[in-house]
Protein backbone atom coordinates (compact mmCIF):
# COMPACT_ATOMS: atom_id res chain seq x y z
CA UNK A 1 0.00 0.00 0.00
CA UNK A 2 1.49 3.32 -0.92
CA UNK A 3 1.84 6.53 1.45
CA UNK A 4 -1.02 8.15 0.10
CA UNK A 5 -3.28 5.15 0.26
CA UNK A 6 -2.24 4.86 4.19
CA UNK A 7 -2.80 8.93 4.43
CA UNK A 8 -6.22 8.39 3.39
CA UNK A 9 -6.97 5.43 5.63
CA UNK A 10 -5.79 7.15 8.85
CA UNK A 11 -6.22 10.78 8.48
CA UNK A 12 -3.73 12.99 10.75
CA UNK A 13 -5.26 13.87 14.18
CA UNK A 14 -6.42 17.02 14.70
CA UNK A 15 -3.93 19.31 16.54
CA UNK A 16 -4.48 19.99 20.11
CA UNK A 17 -3.17 21.94 22.80
CA UNK A 18 -1.70 21.22 25.93
CA UNK A 19 -3.73 18.98 28.60
CA UNK A 20 -6.16 18.18 25.73
CA UNK A 21 -7.97 21.11 24.76
CA UNK A 22 -8.84 21.13 21.18
CA UNK A 23 -7.45 23.76 19.01
CA UNK A 24 -10.09 26.37 17.29
CA UNK A 25 -10.27 25.17 13.63
CA UNK A 26 -7.67 26.94 11.20
CA UNK A 27 -5.17 27.34 14.39
CA UNK A 28 -2.62 25.54 14.89
CA UNK A 29 -0.11 24.92 17.66
CA UNK A 30 2.00 27.62 16.41
CA UNK A 31 -0.44 30.18 17.44
CA UNK A 32 -0.06 29.21 21.43
CA UNK A 33 1.22 31.26 23.88
CA UNK A 34 4.80 30.96 25.12
CA UNK A 35 3.82 29.12 27.61
CA UNK A 36 1.78 26.99 25.82
CA UNK A 37 -1.75 27.46 25.82
CA UNK A 38 -4.67 29.31 23.98
CA UNK A 39 -4.74 33.74 23.85
CA UNK A 40 -7.19 34.39 26.33
CA UNK A 41 -6.68 31.36 28.81
CA UNK A 42 -5.90 31.67 32.35
CA UNK A 43 -3.44 28.44 33.45
CA UNK A 44 -3.06 26.82 36.91
CA UNK A 45 -1.34 23.32 36.46
CA UNK A 46 -3.83 22.14 33.49
CA UNK A 47 -6.82 24.12 34.85
CA UNK A 48 -7.78 27.17 32.39
CA UNK A 49 -10.66 29.43 32.91
CA UNK A 50 -11.64 31.38 29.28
CA UNK A 51 -11.47 35.49 29.81
CA UNK A 52 -14.23 36.99 28.08
CA UNK A 53 -14.56 40.33 27.18
CA UNK A 54 -15.80 43.04 30.23
CA UNK A 55 -19.75 43.81 29.97
CA UNK A 56 -20.18 47.54 31.28
CA UNK A 57 -23.79 47.73 29.75
CA UNK A 58 -24.93 46.46 33.82
CA UNK A 59 -22.49 49.26 35.40
CA UNK A 60 -23.87 51.57 33.26
CA UNK A 61 -27.61 50.47 34.43
CA UNK A 62 -26.19 51.25 38.00
CA UNK A 63 -24.93 54.74 36.92
CA UNK A 64 -28.38 55.58 34.68
CA UNK A 65 -30.05 54.79 38.52
CA UNK A 66 -28.39 57.23 40.40
CA UNK A 67 -28.93 59.63 37.75
CA UNK A 68 -32.14 59.29 37.18
CA UNK A 69 -33.35 59.44 41.13
CA UNK A 70 -31.04 63.27 40.99
CA UNK A 71 -34.28 65.19 39.22
CA UNK A 72 -36.99 62.85 40.46
CA UNK A 73 -35.89 63.63 44.28
CA UNK A 74 -35.63 67.62 43.37
CA UNK A 75 -33.20 68.13 46.44
CA UNK A 76 -29.29 67.20 45.57
CA UNK A 77 -28.41 67.01 49.70
CA UNK A 78 -31.35 64.61 49.64
CA UNK A 79 -30.47 62.90 46.60
CA UNK A 80 -26.97 62.35 48.46
CA UNK A 81 -28.45 60.95 51.91
CA UNK A 82 -30.66 58.28 49.92
CA UNK A 83 -27.69 57.28 47.64
CA UNK A 84 -25.41 56.39 50.87
CA UNK A 85 -28.30 54.81 52.32
CA UNK A 86 -28.83 52.69 49.33
CA UNK A 87 -24.91 52.10 49.06
CA UNK A 88 -25.34 50.77 52.67
CA UNK A 89 -27.84 48.82 52.58
CA UNK A 90 -26.77 47.11 49.19
CA UNK A 91 -23.34 46.32 50.12
CA UNK A 92 -25.18 44.66 52.93
CA UNK A 93 -27.25 42.51 51.36
CA UNK A 94 -24.30 41.76 49.49
CA UNK A 95 -22.16 40.96 51.45
CA UNK A 96 -24.92 38.30 52.54
CA UNK A 97 -25.67 36.81 49.37
CA UNK A 98 -22.18 36.51 48.21
CA UNK A 99 -22.07 33.45 49.60
CA UNK A 100 -24.95 32.10 48.57
CA UNK A 101 -24.81 32.70 44.99
CA UNK A 102 -21.14 31.03 44.99
CA UNK A 103 -23.08 27.97 46.97
CA UNK A 104 -25.47 27.19 44.27
CA UNK A 105 -22.82 27.73 41.15
CA UNK A 106 -19.93 25.59 42.53
CA UNK A 107 -22.57 22.85 44.62
CA UNK A 108 -26.19 23.37 42.87
CA UNK A 109 -27.94 23.84 45.89
CA UNK A 110 -30.49 25.69 46.75
CA UNK A 111 -30.22 26.72 50.31
CA UNK A 112 -33.29 28.49 51.53
CA UNK A 113 -32.12 28.23 55.01
CA UNK A 114 -29.16 30.77 54.64
CA UNK A 115 -31.16 33.14 56.74
CA UNK A 116 -30.17 30.46 59.98
CA UNK A 117 -26.82 32.18 59.49
CA UNK A 118 -27.76 35.58 58.97
CA UNK A 119 -30.05 35.35 62.03
CA UNK A 120 -27.19 33.14 64.03
CA UNK A 121 -24.71 36.37 63.24
CA UNK A 122 -27.12 39.24 64.89
CA UNK A 123 -27.68 37.09 68.18
CA UNK A 124 -23.94 36.63 68.80
CA UNK A 125 -23.29 39.90 68.28
CA UNK A 126 -25.52 41.21 70.73
CA UNK A 127 -23.95 38.44 73.39
CA UNK A 128 -20.86 39.78 72.41
CA UNK A 129 -21.21 43.78 72.23
CA UNK A 130 -23.60 43.55 75.13
CA UNK A 131 -20.15 41.79 77.27
CA UNK A 132 -18.04 44.44 75.33
CA UNK A 133 -20.57 47.33 77.65
CA UNK A 134 -17.46 49.42 78.00
CA UNK A 135 -16.01 49.08 74.93
CA UNK A 136 -19.59 50.66 73.11
CA UNK A 137 -20.18 53.07 76.04
CA UNK A 138 -16.69 54.35 75.08
CA UNK A 139 -15.73 57.83 73.30
CA UNK A 140 -12.92 56.07 71.68
CA UNK A 141 -13.43 55.31 68.15
CA UNK A 142 -10.87 52.34 68.16
CA UNK A 143 -12.69 50.72 71.38
CA UNK A 144 -16.18 51.32 69.28
CA UNK A 145 -14.50 49.55 66.64
CA UNK A 146 -12.91 47.37 68.28
CA UNK A 147 -15.91 46.08 69.97
CA UNK A 148 -17.77 45.66 66.68
CA UNK A 149 -15.29 43.86 65.00
CA UNK A 150 -14.70 41.70 68.08
CA UNK A 151 -18.56 40.69 67.58
CA UNK A 152 -18.17 40.37 63.67
CA UNK A 153 -15.13 37.45 63.87
CA UNK A 154 -17.06 35.84 66.71
CA UNK A 155 -20.58 35.81 64.39
CA UNK A 156 -18.40 34.92 61.38
CA UNK A 157 -16.87 31.93 63.24
CA UNK A 158 -19.88 30.90 64.87
CA UNK A 159 -21.84 30.89 61.17
CA UNK A 160 -19.26 29.03 60.07
CA UNK A 161 -19.33 26.19 61.94
CA UNK A 162 -23.40 26.27 62.16
CA UNK A 163 -22.64 26.11 58.70
CA UNK A 164 -20.03 23.27 58.82
CA UNK A 165 -22.75 21.01 60.35
CA UNK A 166 -25.84 22.32 58.55
CA UNK A 167 -23.84 21.07 55.15
CA UNK A 168 -23.20 17.66 56.52
CA UNK A 169 -25.95 17.02 58.20
CA UNK A 170 -28.63 18.36 56.23
CA UNK A 171 -27.28 19.69 52.50
CA UNK A 172 -25.17 16.28 51.66
CA UNK A 173 -27.95 13.78 51.32
CA UNK A 174 -29.93 15.72 49.07
CA UNK A 175 -27.26 16.75 46.43
CA UNK A 176 -29.30 17.23 42.77
CA UNK A 177 -32.10 16.86 44.35
CA UNK A 178 -33.75 20.35 44.04
CA UNK A 179 -37.09 20.05 45.14
CA UNK A 180 -35.56 18.07 48.62
CA UNK A 181 -33.13 20.94 48.75
CA UNK A 182 -35.56 23.83 49.06
CA UNK A 183 -37.77 21.83 51.58
CA UNK A 184 -35.05 20.67 53.89
CA UNK A 185 -33.19 23.63 53.74
CA UNK A 186 -36.25 25.56 54.79
CA UNK A 187 -36.88 23.51 57.43
CA UNK A 188 -33.49 23.57 58.64
CA UNK A 189 -33.85 27.37 59.22
CA UNK A 190 -37.14 26.98 61.00
CA UNK A 191 -35.51 24.66 63.23
CA UNK A 192 -32.47 26.80 63.58
CA UNK A 193 -35.29 30.05 64.12
CA UNK A 194 -36.45 27.84 67.22
CA UNK A 195 -33.13 27.41 68.46
CA UNK A 196 -32.58 30.66 69.05
CA UNK A 197 -35.77 31.61 70.57
CA UNK A 198 -34.69 28.88 73.15
CA UNK A 199 -31.71 30.84 73.68
CA UNK A 200 -32.31 34.57 73.48
CA UNK A 201 -35.71 34.34 73.91
CA UNK A 202 -38.45 34.75 71.22
CA UNK A 203 -38.37 38.85 72.11
CA UNK A 204 -36.65 41.29 69.58
CA UNK A 205 -33.34 42.35 71.30
CA UNK A 206 -31.77 45.65 70.71
CA UNK A 207 -28.61 46.10 69.34
CA UNK A 208 -27.31 49.99 69.72
CA UNK A 209 -24.24 51.52 67.66
CA UNK A 210 -21.53 52.03 70.02
CA UNK A 211 -21.09 55.69 70.81
CA UNK A 212 -18.62 57.04 67.82
CA UNK A 213 -20.74 55.41 65.28
CA UNK A 214 -23.94 57.06 66.44
CA UNK A 215 -25.10 60.75 64.53
CA UNK A 216 -24.30 61.71 60.96
CA UNK A 217 -21.59 63.82 59.03
CA UNK A 218 -22.83 67.18 57.71
CA UNK A 219 -21.97 67.61 53.94
CA UNK A 220 -23.06 71.03 52.88
CA UNK A 221 -27.14 70.25 53.61
CA UNK A 222 -26.71 66.70 53.54
CA UNK A 223 -26.91 64.23 56.80
CA UNK A 224 -24.94 61.04 56.15
CA UNK A 225 -24.75 58.39 58.87
CA UNK A 226 -21.50 57.39 60.48
CA UNK A 227 -22.42 53.62 60.42
CA UNK A 228 -23.79 53.96 57.06
CA UNK A 229 -19.87 55.11 55.74
CA UNK A 230 -18.86 52.23 57.81
CA UNK A 231 -21.08 49.71 55.78
CA UNK A 232 -20.34 50.72 52.48
CA UNK A 233 -16.25 50.75 53.75
CA UNK A 234 -16.72 46.98 54.75
CA UNK A 235 -18.50 46.30 51.94
CA UNK A 236 -16.05 47.30 48.95
CA UNK A 237 -13.44 45.90 51.38
CA UNK A 238 -15.46 42.48 50.91
CA UNK A 239 -15.75 43.18 47.60
CA UNK A 240 -12.32 43.24 46.75
CA UNK A 241 -10.89 40.43 49.19
CA UNK A 242 -13.21 38.23 46.96
CA UNK A 243 -12.26 39.63 43.58
CA UNK A 244 -8.72 38.84 44.59
CA UNK A 245 -9.46 35.45 46.17
CA UNK A 246 -11.55 34.40 43.17
CA UNK A 247 -9.24 36.18 40.19
CA UNK A 248 -5.58 35.74 42.00
CA UNK A 249 -5.42 32.45 43.72
CA UNK A 250 -5.16 28.56 42.77
CA UNK A 251 -8.57 28.05 45.05
CA UNK A 252 -10.00 30.57 43.55
CA UNK A 253 -9.56 29.49 40.11
CA UNK A 254 -10.31 26.27 41.23
CA UNK A 255 -13.99 27.82 42.31
CA UNK A 256 -14.51 29.58 39.07
CA UNK A 257 -13.86 27.02 37.16
CA UNK A 258 -16.08 24.68 39.50
CA UNK A 259 -18.71 26.92 39.00
CA UNK A 260 -18.24 26.50 34.82
CA UNK A 261 -17.55 23.14 34.78
CA UNK A 262 -17.45 20.37 37.84
CA UNK A 263 -16.65 17.51 36.00
CA UNK A 264 -13.72 18.69 34.42
CA UNK A 265 -12.19 19.95 37.69
CA UNK A 266 -12.68 16.42 39.47
CA UNK A 267 -11.25 15.04 35.99
CA UNK A 268 -8.11 17.01 36.33
CA UNK A 269 -7.73 15.34 39.65
CA UNK A 270 -9.03 17.91 42.50
CA UNK A 271 -11.23 17.27 45.13
CA UNK A 272 -13.97 18.95 44.46
CA UNK A 273 -16.03 17.64 47.75
CA UNK A 274 -13.54 19.58 49.60
CA UNK A 275 -14.17 22.87 47.63
CA UNK A 276 -18.17 22.13 48.48
CA UNK A 277 -17.99 22.22 52.15
CA UNK A 278 -15.34 25.52 52.42
CA UNK A 279 -17.37 27.09 50.00
CA UNK A 280 -20.44 26.65 51.96
CA UNK A 281 -18.34 27.53 54.89
CA UNK A 282 -17.24 30.33 54.18
CA UNK A 283 -20.89 31.47 52.51
CA UNK A 284 -22.18 31.02 55.92
CA UNK A 285 -19.69 32.87 57.94
CA UNK A 286 -19.97 35.82 55.12
CA UNK A 287 -24.06 35.54 55.99
CA UNK A 288 -22.88 35.79 59.60
CA UNK A 289 -21.16 38.96 59.29
CA UNK A 290 -23.84 40.09 57.43
CA UNK A 291 -26.32 39.82 60.28
CA UNK A 292 -24.17 41.47 62.73
CA UNK A 293 -24.09 44.78 60.12
CA UNK A 294 -28.45 44.12 58.91
CA UNK A 295 -28.76 44.10 62.89
CA UNK A 296 -26.85 47.20 63.61
CA UNK A 297 -28.23 48.97 59.93
CA UNK A 298 -31.71 48.07 62.11
CA UNK A 299 -30.70 48.35 65.53
CA UNK A 300 -32.53 45.57 66.69
CA UNK A 301 -32.77 42.00 65.91
CA UNK A 302 -35.63 39.32 65.57
CA UNK A 303 -35.27 35.39 65.63
CA UNK A 304 -36.89 35.89 62.04
CA UNK A 305 -34.30 39.07 60.77
CA UNK A 306 -32.68 35.76 58.51
CA UNK A 307 -35.87 35.66 56.83
CA UNK A 308 -37.00 38.89 55.87
CA UNK A 309 -34.18 39.53 54.68
CA UNK A 310 -33.85 36.20 52.49
CA UNK A 311 -36.40 37.79 50.00
CA UNK A 312 -33.90 40.35 49.09
CA UNK A 313 -31.44 37.74 48.89
CA UNK A 314 -32.81 35.92 46.33
CA UNK A 315 -34.24 38.76 44.19
CA UNK A 316 -30.51 39.96 44.47
CA UNK A 317 -29.54 36.48 42.98
CA UNK A 318 -31.42 36.53 40.50
CA UNK A 319 -30.99 39.67 39.02
CA UNK A 320 -26.91 39.15 39.18
CA UNK A 321 -27.08 35.83 37.34
CA UNK A 322 -26.74 32.53 39.46
CA UNK A 323 -23.24 32.09 40.33
CA UNK A 324 -21.82 35.58 39.54
CA UNK A 325 -19.85 37.40 42.19
CA UNK A 326 -19.88 40.62 39.82
CA UNK A 327 -23.62 39.98 39.63
CA UNK A 328 -24.33 39.45 42.70
CA UNK A 329 -22.32 43.10 43.90
CA UNK A 330 -23.99 45.08 40.77
CA UNK A 331 -27.56 43.71 41.75
CA UNK A 332 -27.04 44.41 45.71
CA UNK A 333 -26.72 47.70 44.72
CA UNK A 334 -29.74 48.68 42.08
CA UNK A 335 -31.80 46.71 45.06
CA UNK A 336 -30.49 49.21 47.48
CA UNK A 337 -31.09 51.78 45.97
CA UNK A 338 -34.44 51.25 44.06
CA UNK A 339 -35.42 50.56 47.92
CA UNK A 340 -34.42 53.89 49.36
CA UNK A 341 -35.34 55.74 46.29
CA UNK A 342 -38.94 54.72 45.71
CA UNK A 343 -39.41 54.41 49.47
CA UNK A 344 -38.87 58.05 49.23
CA UNK A 345 -41.30 58.79 46.77
CA UNK A 346 -43.29 56.78 46.46
CA UNK A 347 -43.84 54.62 50.43
CA UNK A 348 -46.85 52.78 48.81
CA UNK A 349 -44.90 51.04 46.06
CA UNK A 350 -41.30 50.65 47.77
CA UNK A 351 -42.20 46.85 48.51
CA UNK A 352 -42.85 46.08 45.32
CA UNK A 353 -40.48 48.24 43.70
CA UNK A 354 -37.47 45.36 43.51
CA UNK A 355 -39.70 42.50 42.17
CA UNK A 356 -40.35 44.95 39.46
CA UNK A 357 -36.64 45.98 38.82
CA UNK A 358 -36.19 42.08 38.85
CA UNK A 359 -39.05 41.50 36.39
CA UNK A 360 -37.28 44.05 34.05
CA UNK A 361 -34.03 43.19 34.50
CA UNK A 362 -35.00 39.76 33.53
CA UNK A 363 -37.13 40.94 30.54
CA UNK A 364 -34.07 41.93 29.57
CA UNK A 365 -31.83 39.14 30.24
CA UNK A 366 -33.29 36.18 31.38
CA UNK A 367 -29.99 35.09 32.56
CA UNK A 368 -29.41 37.81 34.69
CA UNK A 369 -26.60 40.69 34.00
CA UNK A 370 -23.81 38.86 34.41
CA UNK A 371 -24.82 35.48 33.46
CA UNK A 372 -22.30 32.25 34.49
CA UNK A 373 -21.89 29.88 31.30
CA UNK A 374 -20.60 26.63 30.28
CA UNK A 375 -22.68 25.25 33.06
Amino acid sequence: MNTQARRAEHPAAPESAPHGRELPPGQSTSALGPSGNLPGYSPVEGLQVPKAEFDWKPLALLGALLLAAWPLIGSSSTWVTLSVAGLAMGLIIFIIASGLTLIFGLMDVLNFGHGVFIALGAFVATSVMGGMADWTASDSLLRNLGAVFAAMLVAMAAAGALGLAFERVIVRPVYGLHLKQILITMGGMIVGEELIKVIWGPQQIALPLPETLRGSFVLGDASIEKYRVLAVAIGLVVFALLLWALNRTKVGLLIRAGVQDREMVESLGYRIRRLFVGVFVAGSALAGLGGVMWGLYQQAVVPQIGAQVNILIFIVIIIGGLGSTLGCFVGALLVGLMANYTGFLAPKVALFSNIGLMVAILLWRPQGLYPVTNR
